[in-house]
């Protein structure tokens, strides 16, 4: 078995990694700590989220630092701060018996002026994300002079996010004469030609296969109707008891929403994304760290960074646009060696993209069934049973108390007794499941009714196109569009089909028997001080609708009742969440 002393590493950051547990390298550590040891050689590594990229990188540049040199020697540019934290983190734990090390790690949504301060004491590696970085260096408070090693972590992730200008600029102010190592999960070109650009003959080093998953992640996705995404999505998660996720979404807004209505449902569950203040982005995952949240909801940017070796799960709400940022979302689980599930909500329409991941991936997705009520309530059933099973029992703390419990108890059989206590709970999701309805879209031939590529709605024929003067120049997204129309209409999200989001103009669908109320609604209505127009379509006057809302994620319904709703002080909560005017509205509706 290959170990840390075998690598090469000196004694007292070995004595650090023993400290924290790491018995043996991973294959990104055992294959990329021997060259960076060497350190003069540009080095590119790939491996996916979650395999140790951080002490693969970390360890040997702690091996080479000069603690007595008061200055910064290297740089790791990352993409969120999240990340960053984490990062500098695991530093300072590998650097423990170094002496005194200055790690500071710069990022936005914290004091500057505090970040100033540590600079300025003399620290020995900066940890930033561009941003601030180039705040603080158009103040001309830092010096690169004696930087010899810069670090690109989640490079992919930074370019995805629009910082190849600022990568370029923050390169352009360190020494030409340094080493480079840049660390990705995918390797697009535009990673490719940073590499081409501030790379002399890298060392190139893949560990897996580029741009594929986790080996210990298993895909599966679920077909269901757009209005159906969020039942669906409580039932799954019912379905697996001791889930500990993130469901990612597409939006600030969606993952908000999402999370207050699985909160009012009775599910421990936040927030995660760039809204939040950086006080709040802490509590809540410190909260989620500590097992405190059941699901954590967050976009992709937000989650970056984030590195809890024991989630079991990821669902994609909305699945992402590009493929590599499927993959980083798939990285959040089956970390440190263990086994994850990656599960996808979709609706007919995003089948081809799950062909099209697989192709990337060289994965093949299990299509599954969305559980029935009988078998969420066998699960929770059994979840619970074993839960009983397992609890450690504090025989000191508990004592005073058993003579009174086993005397509330006397009369009844242990069967009774046990009848008793596993329908405490059982009965809460036996009554919430009782008639609850099959969320599965059936696939049948194409043109049918039921189709999952047509909709049922879509052949009927009850939609009609129409163009409208407004796009994506105007800074809709698709989501704004459907709360733009909503807002000037008066409509329910529900009545406005599929949205074609286009540069200075889109079309989008309505209901027939909406159509004379939208005409008359964008008579004389002005957008930034233009006229806006609507006509109909050129290409068909009635076009299949069916209540698709691209990226907008669905028919935007939250709510669904609160599952826990038989017992008094839970109850609450509850009712579809639907758009109105562009408000949630509620309804005071169970949902299944």
């Amino acid at each position: 078995m290959i170990t840390f002393e075998s690598l090469g590493l000196q004694e007292d950051i070995l004595k650090a990694v023993t400290d924290l547990g790491f018995v043996s390298p991973t294959p990104i550590q055992e294959k990329a700590i021997p060259v960076l040891l060497g350190g003069d050689r540009d080095f590119v590594g790939l491996a996916q989220t979650g395999t140790g990229k951080t002490a693969a990188f970390g360890l040997p540049l702690l091996h080479q630092l000069n603690v007595k040199l008061r200055a910064p020697q290297s740089l790791i540019l990352c993409p969120t701060r999240e990340l960053c934290l984490q990062i500098a983190n695991d530093l300072k734990n590998f650097s423990k018996y170094l002496g005194d090390v200055s790690i500071v790690a710069v990022y936005g949504g914290a004091s500057i002026v505090q970040q100033l301060r540590e600079i300025k004491r003399g620290a020995h590696i900066i940890v930033a994300t561009p941003g601030r970085l180039l705040d603080i260096i158009d103040r001309g408070a830092i010096n690169f002079d004696s930087v010899r090693y810069a670090i690109l972590d989640e490079a992919d992730e930074m370019l995805n996010m629009g910082f190849q200008e600022d990568i370029n600029n923050i390169l352009s102010k360190t020494p030409a004469e340094k080493t480079t190592w840049l660390f990705s999960a995918t390797m697009p070109q535009e990673v490719r030609r940073i590499a081409q650009k501030y790379m002399n003959d890298p060392f190139e080093l893949t560990v897996g296969t580029k741009n594929s998953g986790n080996v210990n992640i298993e895909h599966e996705y679920y077909v269901v109707r757009p209005r159906d995404k969020y039942a669906a999505l409580k039932r799954i998660v019912d379905y697996n008891p001791d889930i500990f996720g993130i469901i990612f979404t597409r939006t600030k807004l969606d993952s908000q929403e999402i999370a207050e209505s699985l909160i009012r449902d009775g599910y421990n569950a936040d927030a995660l994304h760039g809204d939040l203040t950086q006080q709040q982005r802490d509590k809540v995952m410190k909260r989620f760290r500590e097992r405190g949240l059941q699901v954590l909801v967050a976009t992709d940017v937000a989650a970056r960074g984030i590195d809890v070796d024991s989630v079991t799960h990821v669902i994609n709400y909305e699945l992402p646009d590009d493929v590599e940022n499927y993959t980083h979302r798939s990285g959040r689980t089956g970390r440190a060696g263990k086994s994850g599930v990656s599960i996808a909500i979709i609706t007919g329409r995003d089948v081809g993209k799950i062909r099209q991941i697989e192709r990337v991936l060289g994965k093949k997705f299990v299509k599954a069934e969305v559980p029935d009520g009988f078998a969420v309530c066998e699960k929770q059933l059994f979840g619970l049973v074993h839960k009983v099973h397992n609890v450690t029992v504090n025989d000191e703390q508990i004592e005073p108390y058993l003579e009174r419990i086993y005397e509330e108890f006397q009369q009844m059989s242990k069967e009774e007794l046990i009848k008793r206590f596993a329908s405490l709970e059982f009965n809460e999701f036996l009554a919430y499941y009782e008639n609850a309805e099959d969320l599965n879209v059936k696939e049948v031939r194409r043109g049918e009714a039921g189709d999952t590529n047509t909709m049922s709605q879509r052949s009927s024929g009850r939609f009609t196109r129409l163009f409208i003067n407004l796009g994506s120049v105007d800074d809709f997204n698709r989501g704004d569009m459907l709360r733009y129309l909503c807002d000037s209409t008066g409509l329910k999200g529900n009545k406005i089909g599929r949205i074609d989001l286009k540069g200075v103009y889109s079309f989008f669908e309505v209901e027939n028997d909406v159509l004379e109320q939208v005409q008359k609604s964008f008579t004389d209505l002005n957008y930034n001080g233009r006229s806006v127009r609507i006509e109909m379509s050129q290409d068909g006057d009635k076009r299949g609708g069916g209540g698709y809302r691209g990226n907008s994620g669905g028919s935007r319904s939250y709510g669904g009742g609160d599952r826990r709703k038989s017992y008094g002080d839970r109850e609450g909560g509850g009712g579809r969440r639907e758009y109105s005017s562009g408000r949630p509205s509620y309804k005071g509706k169970k949902s299944s």
